[in-house]
């Protein structure tokens, strides 16, 4: 079992996810009432939708992270699972994530933008300086 399938197997089990089919067509995803919130392109590369606040919150977390890339603008962020501490990083983030958009929610005016897989960002290293 690669690490991404065991990532996705252990989400669809949390009982605030389900299983989803992406919004930007390419992998698998989980979602939950708020919206989709991983998306799992590869064997090795996973968007994670947070809020602006989250990221901007954990900003020094994300950046010390070999595993995370920001794109900026963009309210995913893109993990590269090399390891099994990846994947226990990923569902902390999850667990972030969930967290944030139910006390931090987006502004219902935002638009949702389409995951870094979407924008052709891929993994990519960004710069943080901004958050």
């Amino acid at each position: 079992m690669t690490l991404a399938s065991r990532a996705f197997a252990q989400l669809a089990t949390w009982p605030d996810l389900r299983r989803a089919v992406p919004s930007c067509g390419l992998g698998r995803a989980v979602s939950s009432v708020q919206g989709e919130v991983v998306h799992f392109h590869s064997e090795r590369d996973v968007d994670l939708r947070l809020t602006d606040r989250a990221v901007r919150r954990f900003a020094k977390d994300l950046r010390d992270s070999g595993a995370i890339r920001i794109v900026p603008g963009s309210p995913w962020v893109t993990l590269r699972l090399d390891a099994a501490s990846d994947v226990d990083l990923l569902l902390t983030l999850v667990s972030v994530a969930l967290q944030a958009q139910q006390s931090w929610p987006d502004p219902a005016d935002r638009a949702v933008t389409g995951c870094n897989d979407q924008r052709g960002a891929g993994f990519v290293k960004a710069d943080l300086g901004r958050f």
